[in-house]
């Protein structure tokens, strides 16, 4: 079980096809600091059949698109 877990069962249960979140929200709903980690194990999001499409640095946010299919 991954760290990110919750906020990919979070994004799972989200309608739509597209998600757009704020470094602080995310934080919120891991329950800890999005740290370089995250940039491995987004991967993991895949599975839930959802990818990350663009992290934001600049902005703080990161954007979520549903997979096809």
């Amino acid at each position: 079980m991954s760290k990110f877990s919750p906020l990919w069962e979070y994004v799972a249960g989200q309608q739509g096809s597209r998600l757009l979140l704020s470094f602080a929200q995310v934080e919120e709903i891991c329950g800890l600091p999005i740290d370089h980690s995250f940039l491995n194990c987004k991967k993991e999001l895949l599975a839930y059949g959802w990818q990350v499409k663009k992290i934001s640095l600049k902005q703080q946010t990161v954007a979520l698109e549903k997979l096809e299919g």
